[in-house]
């Protein structure tokens, strides 16, 4: 027999949970769908297993500021309607303790599993039925509906049985860490009903470099230091002051994570790995007054492995700072200053933390998340082209974004 349903929300996902348990409360008889065997796996190992759900630091009047999209100012209807301030308020009501670490991040105290209860305890409360693991087959729209016949409805097949529904959300995430269940589902369906996609790619990804020019740098896996990182033309340049992780392959750390989703294959990358110092000033008084060798002095300015490994890259700098000619310090300052590496490539969808580009916003509503084109379909979440900074700005965007779906189911 064929089960119906108000609505039908593929995907057990931040946003998947969230906007089942918003529309349950609202009186929807809710069906959620996962693929998965374990819910909410990207949330229990989100932020090193503590969750980093959202970020005090969101301007919701000025969202393009925090997040990355072909049409940037999409997010702001959502994002000014569910505030961080609200998702504060569930976790204040249930309970959940939580503590801000960095920059107005906000994590789990304990575990993001209490972050996973609180959202199937909301789902409960709603009525919200899950089948998981459950696959969906077929996915079909029927223009006269049998639940009401001045309606549309959706008819999907799945491995537990049909369903229909006069809605269908789909909340099934991007293309990042393929090994916890991702997978291209939302896009295929996307397509199915001629709705546009932006071209996607890898996102808060670590970037690979190889050859000659790399080998000097090899060396300092797990070597971690504070940065200024910019990528871009000047008019359209991005900078972020986070850490900077050397890694076997390439770089990584919050700085590259965050320089990557901005970065685009091919173009150099910019590192100050001293900011805040005037890297020419402070080599221009060593000089005057030391003789210690020159790796020594930078040791001052950056981790003595990397001052090492900078000094060694030419026969000028191998020398006491005392006796290195006024060019070949001015040459190391800049290069120090304004580090030009050009990165070969990413660590991929294994290791992105998300998915940039995905459903075209130009094809939704802003207020509702709804399909311009096709009645009864909604794109909430990752799968949409709305990618968040690092630092739980891509968790509000799933808060946000389900929230505001519900509100229109």
């Amino acid at each position: 027999m064929t089960k119906i349903v108000d609505a039908v929300i593929v995907g057990a996902g931040a946003a998947g949970l969230f906007c089942a348990a918003q529309a349950g409360q609202r009186g929807l008889k809710v069906l959620l769908i996962d693929h998965a065997d374990k819910v909410a796996e990207k949330i229990r190992i989100s932020g090193g297993g503590r969750c980093n759900f959202t970020n005090q630091g969101l301007d919701p009047r000025a969202p393009h500021k925090h997040f990355v999209s072909d049409n940037p100012q999409f997010c702001r209807s959502a994002l000014s309607r569910y505030t961080p301030q609200d998702f504060i308020a569930l976790l204040d009501k249930h309970g959940v303790p939580y503590q801000e670490k960095h920059k107005g991040q906000l994590f789990a105290q304990r575990s993001a599993q209490d972050i996973i209860d609180m959202l199937l305890a909301e789902c409960a409360a709603g009525q919200v039925e899950r089948w998981q693991p459950c696959s969906v087959k077929k996915v079909v729209f029927l223009a006269s509906s049998p639940i009401d016949t001045c309606a549309s409805s959706y008819q999907i097949e799945t491995s537990r049985g049909t369903v229909q529904a006069r809605s269908l959300v789909v909340a099934t995430g991007g293309l990042s860490i393929p090994a916890i269940g991702a997978t291209d589902w939302g896009y295929r369906l996307a397509q199915q009903f001629g709705i546009p996609l932006i071209e996607r790619r890898p996102g808060l990804v670590p970037l690979t470099f190889d050859g000659a020019a790399w080998v000097p740098y090899a060396q300092l896996s797990g070597l971690a230091l504070p940065v200024q990182i910019s990528s871009g033309s000047k008019k359209q340049r991005m900078a972020f002051d986070e850490d900077l992780l050397f890694t076997h392959r390439g770089l990584s750390g919050p700085a590259v994570l965050q320089i990557s989703s901005y970065w685009k294959e091919g173009t150099p990358l910019s590192v100050h790995l001293a900011p805040g110092v005037d890297v020419a000033a402070v080599l221009a008084q060593a000089k005057a007054r030391s003789r210690k060798l020159l790796a020594n002095e930078l040791a001052a300015l950056v981790p003595s492995r990397l001052a090492d490994a900078w000094a060694a890259q030419s026969s000028d700098w191998q020398r006491p700072v005392a006796d290195v000619a006024d060019k070949a310090l001015a040459r190391l300052a800049e290069q120090l200053a304004h580090w030009q590496l050009t990165p070969t490539g990413t660590e991929g969808y294994k290791k992105a933390e998300v998915t940039l580009g995905g459903v075209d916003t130009r094809a939704l509503l802003q207020h509702s998340m709804e399909s311009k084109t096709q009645p009864g379909l909604y794109f909430i979440g990752e799968v949409v082209d709305v990618t968040g900074w690092l630092g739980g700005y891509n968790f509000q965007w799933a808060w946000a974004s389900a929230a505001a779906c519900a509100q229109a189911l």
